[in-house]
């Protein structure tokens, strides 16, 4: 019988965004509110305990990307780096 976690914590040093002209603050907000969503819908693995330094193997994003959406892409690239999917490097 396993036991579910019902809170758990991502913390996120810094998110270094280079070649966007976009508002850092609503980039947070986009991508904490999908991260946020990616977890309840779809949750992660009870054993996911990793820490990055970097996450690789992201998809090229366009520099004219609105702050919402590249706060949402980041997320789920997170996100698949939280459930196993995803490229990290240490």
């Amino acid at each position: 019988m396993g036991v579910t976690p019902r809170e758990f914590r991502v913390e996120i040093g810094e998110l270094a965004l280079e070649g966007f002209r976009v508002d850092p603050d609503r980039v947070s907000a986009a991508f904490t509110q999908e991260l946020t969503r990616l977890i309840h819908r779809h949750g992660v693995p009870a054993d996911a305990s990793w820490t990055a330094e970097a996450l690789t193997g992201l998809p090229p994003l366009p520099a004219g990307l609105s702050a919402r959406r590249l706060g949402q892409e980041l997320a789920r690239a997170v996100h698949e780096g939280l459930s196993g999917h995803g490229e990290v490097t240490r």
